[in-house]
């Protein structure tokens, strides 16, 4: 796109700004929309496992149910509560959106299509993925409300339980692949074990990639892990409070965090935009089209979660996070490292 707009008579610095600005402005719409359509699947399934019809009369089959929600929400009236602080209260839902598409500028759609191919990108995500947690604490004291500031003191201990773990699974990761970028840890996922493309089918790496995903529904909130929005213990936690685009952009950067972690699965674990298999035939289809594939599976398993499994009791995350997961994925830096420099792989 540069090259483009430098041969319209732009500057090279103001060519890479606008072609920036394109990239950011596509893969943001582009993750909206498929927040809106992910919504009316979740439900669609939550139905089809409760043996209901789900969203059905907006649309054909109910598809634009989503975008009436969405049409029906900015319609209303934004109601602030007399005794919160105004300022933090609306911010805080700028925040969690905000950061919930930031964490998409690194992740490779395909081999060199990324916003930021940066050599830091699983540290940037890390990072990222981290702040989301401010606009959920912003949000619960700023309410001025007990329900909402249980919320909040609850979503801090969840994430810091579960981000001590999800880090040390990525530096297993970060070994093997001997990378930070996630172009490179796609790469090194090529025929990792025989044709089979991905880390996930590696003995070591395969109980590694099982934390992550329970960790990930932990990071983003997700039953059995909703603690933070228990609507039969706290109403409805830190959203308590909120009304109109102010509720709905927790949604969209609820759900927009889920496409991540989904995503993040795939590139850490499933060879990214790789075919599952290393064979010459699979790679005609574009590799886009397969992550995209791997993401909507993934979205499948934690939607399937959603409607099957109950809410877990505080002191039950509590000791998965510190008792389990984090012992177990010390074990597992500890394992790999020592296998691979046994193995001579840093040699």
């Amino acid at each position: 796109m540069i090259p483009f707009f430098e041969a319209s008579g732009f500057s090279y610095e103001a060519a890479w700004g606008l072609s920036t600005v394109i990239e950011i402005l596509v893969i943001s719409l582009l993750v909206m929309f498929a927040v809106a359509m992910v919504i009316y699947a979740d439900r669609k399934i939550w139905a089809a496992m409760a043996l209901r019809k789900g969203p059905n009369v907006v649309g054909p089959l109910g598809l634009l149910q989503s975008f009436a929600d969405g049409i029906k929400v900015f319609l209303q009236e934004t109601i602030i509560p007399s005794a919160a602080n105004k300022g933090l209260f609306l911010i805080a839902p700028i925040i969690t959106f905000t950061v919930a598409l930031m964490a998409w500028a690194v992740i490779p759609f395909n081999s060199g299509a990324t916003l930021a191919n940066i050599n830091v990108g699983v540290l940037y995500v890390l990072a990222i993925s981290s702040l989301g947690v401010y606009g959920v604490v912003i949000a619960g004291w700023s309410s001025n409300s007990k329900y909402p500031f249980f919320s909040a003191m609850r979503a801090a201990a969840q994430m810091i339980s579960y981000e001590v773990s999800i880090g040390f699974i990525l530096v297993c990761v970060v070994l093997w692949a001997g990378s930070f970028n996630l172009n490179d840890i796609v790469k090194a996922q090529q025929g990792h074990v025989w044709i089979i493309n991905g880390f996930v089918a590696n003995p070591l790496l395969f109980p590694v990639w099982v934390m992550f995903l329970i960790s990930s529904l932990a990071e983003t909130a997700r039953a059995p892990f909703d603690l933070t929005e228990a609507e039969s213990e706290l109403v409805a936690g830190y959203q308590t409070e909120y009304s109109s685009m102010a509720f709905a952009l927790y949604w969209l950067g609820e759900y927009a965090n889920v496409l991540l972690m989904c995503a993040l699965n795939a590139t850490l674990f499933w060879g990214g935009w790789l075919p599952p298999l290393d064979i010459p035939v699979l790679y005609y289809v574009p590799g886009t089209v397969w992550l995209l594939i791997k993401i909507l599976g993934f979205f499948f398993i934690f939607s399937w979660v959603k409607a099957t499994v109950p809410r877990y009791r505080y002191d039950q995350l509590m000791r998965l996070g510190w008792k389990i997961f984090l012992p177990l994925s010390l074990f597992f830096v500890f394992a790999i490292s020592g296998y691979l420099m046994a193995t001579g792989h840093f040699a």
